[in-house]
């Protein structure tokens, strides 16, 4: 038979100095060494090295094995660490399909490893699921288990990848489009927190919209940077936030230059939750006049870039750093999410020591093999795989714009945005005379309808690659039968019962937000807390958007949006009592 060897990779080594093992299919054993010659006639010699050395590919390049040949084991070194095997042992069989392989290199990694007969005396204690919980396993088999391994050798190490997390890493930062990606199993809040303490030292300042999200929060009490927020254009029809302009960010930087400082880093969220999309490129040109890095909260726009309707990817418009939630739109596990560098103006050693303070030193395999098959997911048909998806979400867009009393957010409603994610579907009910929390109930009851986001006047749902058509249809018949079921208010009476204004246009800054979480608290009652510092972080969740924010001062506005929505209906996180009969307030410093 004849056969090529492949390998694909970089080698740290050349070919003469490199041994490779071929155990022949009557036993015989070959070293490959500085001879090609001394191969048996049978065997092709090597044809490619090139790329990353933890994989082996091999292809026949003829067909007439015999059933009965055993195959070929191919064995490439040994791990120099615990004298353990390294991650670049292969095993081919002789026929042909068995020989190409059909997993990404993480995933064959994990896969390899898994399938071991080895006596484990490693964690975790489930012991590869020997003695996996058996409420758990019923439920979702022990695959999980075998597959759930620890930091051994051949798996590689996520803070100093030489193997497969490398390769697997290298092969998103080409999809992507950017100079080095890592792997995140601390979701995009890591990723956040990472990017801003990455360029912002304590006491420095960071221009970020004020409708960020509270990891953003979370990394100025982490980094001590000091806030300058942007208020985000807000339509009170929807009570939703948009994003920010470039106007808006250029004047925030002219005005921070007049009072004697310079931002360290500017943040934008683009989409946000609801898909609108703020001009990246003119902000990124605008940031890098002044130097200053541009971070892109892009959790839910991992898959802009791979079809003509989606908007472009904040890293093809000129941002510095962009974190995305990987498990959102494309298919990785729920938690798992890439941060993408580009440029220099950030250090990216910086941002690997972030990274390690900020994930655990025990991540999930399962979440990192995740990201790197969602990554080969996408790149199969990069062009192509959200065709149907996007058919799917423009038909359903279209049917719902024509149900009485359905709103459906569009352009117009955010004209300084005209970029939004097609795959995004916002629908108000507020002509229904219906809050979006009681719309969420009614369509789960009566129609099985799990929508994403809820909120004060509306539903947002979110289009997939897993989205069929039975449940398009049943999403249009759900609504149908919402607006002939109920009231149609007259345009004139929209807002009646709505929200009259954004519940954070009114801020005052009495403390940083690293000052208020270290600071002495005290609980009061929400009729004393007006005027008071908050001391602690509360919002609505979903979407995790703060509405106090620890150092503002409470003010009425704030305090009756958080007291609305919750009679509304909405889950209020972050406050010690829920209930919001009690405030935490800072004593003053």
């Amino acid at each position: 038979m004849a056969l090529s060897f492949q390998l694909v990779g970089r080698l740290n080594f050349g070919v003469n100095n490199m041994t490779l093992k071929l155990g022949g299919t009557n036993g015989e054993d070959y070293m490959f060494g500085k001879f090609i010659s001394d191969l048996p006639e049978n065997i092709c010699p090597i044809s490619i090295i090139d790329a990353f050395k933890a994989t082996l590919l091999l292809t026949y390049l003829s067909t007439g094995i015999k059933s009965n040949e055993p195959g070929l084991v191919v064995e490439l070194g040994k791990s120099k660490r615990n004298g353990r095997r390294s991650s670049t042992t292969l095993a081919a069989h002789s026929r042909k399909e068995d020989l190409v392989s059909e997993f990404p290199p993480l995933v064959s990694a994990l896969k390899a490893s898994a399938e071991q007969d080895v006596a484990c005396f490693h964690f975790p204690g489930h012991n590869r699921g020997r003695a996996a919980p058996s409420s758990l396993s019923k439920l979702i088999g022990v695959g999980p288990f075998l597959h759930d391994l620890p930091e051994l050798p051949e798996l590689d190490n996520l803070f100093a990848p030489q193997g497969p997390i490398l390769e697997a890493q290298q092969k998103a930062a080409q999809l992507f489009g950017s100079s080095e990606t890592w792997f995140l199993v601390g979701g995009t809040t890591c990723g956040i927190q990472a990017a801003i303490m990455s360029t912002c030292s304590p006491g420095e300042t960071l221009i970020l919209p004020r409708n960020s999200h509270l990891s953003a929060i979370s990394a100025m009490v982490l980094s001590g940077a000091l806030p300058k927020y942007i208020i985000p254009d807000y339509d009170c029809d929807w009570d939703i936030a948009g994003g920010i302009t470039p106007f808006q960010v250029e004047k925030t930087i002219n005005e921070l230059k007049a009072e004697g400082r310079r931002a360290s880093a500017v943040l934008v969220i683009s989409p946000t939750y609801h898909g609108i999309c703020s001009k990246l490129s003119e902000i990124s040109h605008l940031c890098h006049l002044n130097g200053i890095p541009l971070i892109v909260d892009e959790a839910h726009g991992a898959h802009f870039g791979f079809h003509d309707q989606f908007p472009s990817p904040a890293i093809r418009q000129g941002a510095d750093v962009t974190v995305q939630s990987t498990h959102k739109v494309l298919c990785s596990l729920t938690q798992s999410s890439m941060l993408h560098l580009s440029g220099n103006l950030v250090d990216r050693d910086r941002i690997s020591r972030c990274l390690q303070t900020l994930q655990s030193s025990s991540p999930s395999y399962l979440l990192l093999a995740s990201l790197d098959a969602a990554r080969a997911q996408l790149s199969e048909n990069p062009q192509t795989i959200f065709d149907e998806a996007v058919e799917k979400a423009v038909e359903t867009k279209r049917s719902l714009s024509r149900i009485a009393g359905i709103a459906v957010l569009d352009f117009p409603s955010f004209a300084k945005f005209p970029s939004f994610d097609p795959l995004r579907l916002t629908v108000g009910v507020w002509k229904l005379g219906l809050s979006g929390y009681q719309a969420d109930e009614i369509l789960f009851r009566g129609y099985g309808i799990v929508p994403e986001l809820c909120g004060t006047r509306s539903l947002t749902m979110a289009i997939n690659l897993g989205t069929s058509e039975d449940h398009v249809r049943r999403l249009v018949s759900g609504l149908e039968h919402l607006s002939s079921d109920h009231r149609w208010i007259e345009c004139n009476e929209k807002n009646a019962d709505g929200i009259a204004h954004a519940p954070f246009d009114d801020i005052t800054i009495s403390l940083s937000p690293r000052e208020a979480f270290f600071a002495r608290k005290r609980k009061v009652s929400v009729k004393e807390c007006l005027g008071k510092i908050c001391g602690e972080l509360i919002c609505p969740y979903p979407p995790g958007i703060p509405v106090m924010i620890p150092g503002e001062v409470i003010t009425e506005k704030a305090l009756s949006y958080l007291m609305q929505v919750k009679n509304m209906g909405a889950d209020i996180s972050g406050a010690a009592d829920p209930s919001l009969n009690h405030i935490m307030v800072c004593d003053s410093l």
